[in-house]
């Protein structure tokens, strides 16, 4: 089979598309022939070897998974004794993050707990932009943010592949969203939801006098001493994304920034859980959400495809059809 495969950390053009072995299927795993994935901020951190600290997981001299890609929808086709969910034939969509990555292949074997049946109202283009990025945004508002109807939140970044669902999912919690993004995603920002719109190159939000009961922080370069001054004295801030400085910030800063008050400064780890790729599949297939794609490539782009997400401007998600 067709395979993107790194044996060395790197920009993108260290990326070689190869021949490998097609996976044999252990008999609690199902294999699956892989249509589309996508790009995450995690595919950065496992070809760049950067953040350093990142390398524990990832491997300290080179990259311990030679098979880049988080993301992948595709077509289960042959499954283990063992598995009891899945079978020959079904669509499904998943997470790879948490068992060993390889979603820039034409096939992958992973345990059967990775993937949840694909959206019936989704290509496989679209349902490969969700799970990472999808369940980030749920598991940050949700369990972190502990979201509830009628807030007021912010979301900085709204126009990202985490942003776009991070809006959309916050809406369907019945809150009140605005949406921090540049002036070319404006548009697109209402368009998914948003009350209301803050162009960054034109408002300072953390200047202004909104207070908000829950910031998600996806992107940008504030302090975390800017985001507390807006937010509600009972208010929540979530760091998702961002500047190294502002993750160090919201680790090290933010327990005595809050220790005497009620407001809450934290930091979210996306962990893979397949409930919640089922929770993101029924939000889709009842329409509270809908995946935003900015561009799809070819495999053979896929080079391409991690510089255009490197530089960080675009709109929702980038796709790689396998």
């Amino acid at each position: 089979m067709r395979a993107i495969v790194t044996n060395k950390y790197g920009s993108p053009d260290v990326l070689e598309i190869m021949e490998v072995d097609k996976p044999i299927p252990l008999k609690n795993q199902v294999l699956v022939k892989i249509h589309a994935t996508s790009l995450n901020f995690g595919n950065l951190v496992l070809l760049k070897g950067e953040p350093l600290l990142a390398r524990v997981a990832f491997g300290l001299l080179k990259p311990k998974y030679s098979i880049p890609g988080g993301d992948i929808a595709g077509q289960v086709e042959a499954v283990g004794q063992d598995v009891k969910q899945f079978q020959p034939g079904d669509e499904v969509f998943g997470d790879l993050s948490g068992c060993g990555w390889g979603g820039l292949a034409e096939y992958v074997s992973v345990p059967e707990t990775a993937l949840a049946s694909k959206p019936s109202n989704l290509t496989f283009e679209e349902a490969a932009a969700v799970p990472m990025a999808g369940v980030t945004a749920l598991q940050g508002l949700r369990d972190k943010g502990r979201i509830k109807p009628g807030q007021k939140v912010l979301i900085n970044g709204a126009s990202g592949g985490v942003g776009t669902f991070a809006v959309q999912i916050a809406k369907s919690f019945g809150a009140e969203v605005t949406g921090v993004c540049s002036q070319r995603n404006a548009e697109i920002t209402r368009a998914i939801g948003a009350d209301y719109v803050v162009v960054y190159t034109e408002e300072d939000f953390t200047q202004n006098t909104k207070r908000y009961d829950l910031i998600f922080g996806v992107n940008g370069s504030h302090s975390i001493s800017a985001y507390k001054r807006v937010l509600s004295h009972n208010g929540t801030f979530i760091h998702v994304g961002g500047s190294g400085s502002q993750l160090l910030q919201s680790l090290i800063q933010g327990p005595f920034l809050t220790m005497n008050g009620k407001q809450n400064i934290g930091t979210l780890l996306q962990r893979p859980n397949q409930n919640d790729l089922y929770i993101m599949k029924d939000l889709i297939e009842t329409g509270k959400v809908t995946p935003v794609i900015d561009r799809c490539y070819k495999l053979s782009e896929v080079q391409a495809a991690f510089h255009y997400f490197g530089e960080g401007h675009s709109q929702g998600k980038v796709v790689i059809t396998v």
